[in-house]
């Protein structure tokens, strides 16, 4: 029999959490982490139009969850083979995002084609190679997408220290809320 989860605060710690009734097992939630690259291709970055739920049409880079028993590295290859059937070589890291209102720390790389060749994977409807001024930006799907369009740019693509959120949403609380203007992209 399943024992009942209450919102407990534990001696000691400075926020209630799901405990079990019965048993005092604590079900912690935490932040999920999400891999992905800036996939550069000659002058142009990789994009990959989402064939999924959410933001299903728009583009966005080739990211996805972390799994169980995989390092930031291996997942951010695996997504970019799952999504852009792409095989890449990592240059270091890009950025790393806190996006508190969904609960997820975001680990992007600055990333190559280790071998020639991409196509579209399940999980995308299609896969291009953007230069800066071809970018669509109204069609971007997500703010990170964004930002790490900017840092990679800003960087011109070489390796660097990590960028954190940009000062102007520190926690990662502002979702895209209607139709990004190109002025907006940086």
């Amino acid at each position: 029999m399943a024992g009942e989860f209450v919102q407990m605060r534990q001696e000691g710690d400075d926020r209630d959490r799901l405990t079990c009734r019965d048993c005092g097992y604590i079900a912690y939630e935490n932040p999920k982490v999400v891999v992905g690259s800036v996939v550069t291709v000659g002058d142009g970055v990789m994009l990959c139009r989402r064939a999924i739920e959410p933001r299903a049409g728009f583009w966005t880079l080739p990211a996805g969850y972390l799994e169980m028993h995989e390092t930031v590295e291996e997942g951010a290859r695996r997504e970019a083979w799952e999504e852009a059937q792409a095989r890449i070589a990592l240059d270091g890291i890009l950025a790393v995002y806190s996006i508190a209102r969904l609960g997820q720390v975001q680990v992007l790389f600055r990333a190559r084609l280790a071998e020639p060749g991409f196509a579209a994977g399940p999980e995308s409807l299609e896969v291009r190679i953007f230069t800066w001024e071809e970018i669509p930006w109204q069609e971007i799907a997500f703010p990170s997408v964004r930002w790490a369009l900017k840092a990679w740019r800003d960087g011109a693509g070489h390796p660097g220290p990590a960028v954190l959120n940009p000062p102007e949403d520190l926690r990662g609380a502002r979702p895209l809320l209607g139709p990004v203007l190109a002025g907006d992209a940086g």
